[in-house]
C-alpha cells in the first residue's frame, strides 16, 4: 500500500515564520511531477512538533487538497495516546489514506505500554496506520517481537523501521504476516534492506532529488540491483550529507535554495551553520542542486 518512495515534506515557512501555503502547494506538485508514490506531511521532517495542532491539520488539508496522484501518508503521532488519536481521527476525517504514527518519545513506555497505544489508535480509525519506529528520536525501541505482534492488530498494515538495527529489521521482514510492509526509514540502508525485502522507502533526501531516489527504489522492487546500486553510489554523497546536522536542518536549507521556503527551521532547530554549508555546499554543487 505504501511501498515505493515516499516523500517525508518539509513544511515550508515564510519569512515571517508562518506556514508557506503557495511554496508548500508548489512542494507537492515537484514530488507528483518526479513520480514519488505517496507524500507524507508533518513528520520528523515536517518540524510537527514545532507547529500548533491547528497549523498541523491545516498542512495535512492543504496536501491532501492538492496531491492528484501521490497518496498522503499524514503524520498523525503523539507521546500522548489520546492526542494522537485526536490527531489520527483529524487526518482520517481530511481524506488522508493513512497515517504515520510515531512511537511515543519520551516518556519511554513499555513494549505493553506501546501496544496498547497503537491498538487503541487502530480502533479509532479506518484508514491504514505505518508504526514509526526512530528509537534516536524517540528514547525507546520497538523490538520486533513487539512489532509482530502488533502486525496482527487490524489496521496497523505497515512500520516505517528507522533504528538502523539491520538485523531487529531483517527479523520483523521475515516473520511479518502476508501483506505487512516494511520500510526503510534510512536513505543510506534503503538498498540494504530491500534486498532483504523491505518494500520501499519514506525518504528525506526525494525532497531534493524525488526523480532519482524514485528511480533507485523502482529498480529494487523490480529485481534490477545493479541499476539500483549505481543510483544509490551517485546519492550516497548526499546521503551522508543531509544529516550532518539535526534533521531538518540541512535539507531546510537546501530546499530553501530551490525556492521552497525561506530555509530554516523552527526554533529550538537552529539554521544551518557555517560550517554545516561548507560542507554540503561542495555535494550540492556536485548534484546540480
Amino acid at each position: 500500500m505504501f511501498g515505493g518512495t515516499s516523500t517525508a515534506i518539509i513544511t515550508p515557512f515564510t519569512k515571517e515564520n508562518e506556514v508557506d501555503e503557495e511554496a508548500l502547494r508548489r512542494l507537492v506538485d515537484f514530488q507528483e511531477e518526479n513520480g514519488v508514490d505517496a507524500i507524507v506531511p508533518c513528520g520528523s521532517t515536517g518540524e510537527s512538533a514545532m507547529m500548533s495542532h491547528e497549523e498541523h491539520v491545516r498542512v495535512i488539508e492543504i496536501t491532501v487538497d492538492r496531491a492528484r496522484k501521490a497518496k498522503v501518508l499524514a503524520g498523525a503521532g503523539s507521546n500522548s495516546t489520546s492526542e494522537a488519536v485526536m490527531l489520527s481521527k483529524r487526518a482520517e476525517d481530511l481524506g488522508a489514506d493513512g497515517i504515520l504514527s510515531i512511537s511515543p518519545y519520551y516518556v519511554k513506555p513499555t513494549q505493553e505500554g506501546i501496544y496498547l497505544h497503537y491498538k487503541a489508535i487502530a480502533e479509532s480509525v479506518d484508514i491504514p496506520i505505518v508504526v514509526y519506529n526512530i528509537p534516536g528520536r524517540t528514547g525507546s525501541n520497538i523490538t520486533a517481537d513487539t512489532m509482530l505482534r502488533m502486525a496482527e492488530i487490524p489496521g496497523i498494515d505497515a512500520v516505517k523501521e528507522a533504528s538502523g538495527d539491520v538485523r531487529q529489521i531483517e527479523q520483523i521482514i521475515k516473520g511479518r504476516p502476508k501483506g505487512f510492509e516494511v520500510i526503510s526509514g534510512d536513505d543510506a540502508l534503503t538498498l540494504q534492506l530491500m534486498r532483504l525485502g523491505a518494500d520501499g522507502v519514506i525518504s528525506v533526501a526525494s525532497n531534493c532529488l524525488p526523480k532519482r531516489m524514485s528511480d533507485m527504489v523502482r529498480a529494487a522492487s523490480e529485481g534490477r540491483f545493479d541499476d539500483a546500486e549505481r543510483v544509490r553510489s551517485e546519492l550516497s554523497p548526499l546521503f551522508e550529507s543531509i544529516f550532518t546536522e539535526t534533521n531538518p536542518i540541512p535539507m531546510k536549507y537546501i530546499m530553501g535554495r530551490m525556492g521552497y521556503g525561506n530555509g530554516r527551521p523552527r526554533l529550538p532547530l537552529t539554521p544551518l551553520s557555517d560550517e554545516g554549508k561548507r560542507r554540503l555546499d561542495p555535494v550540492l554543487a556536485d548534484m546540480g542542486l
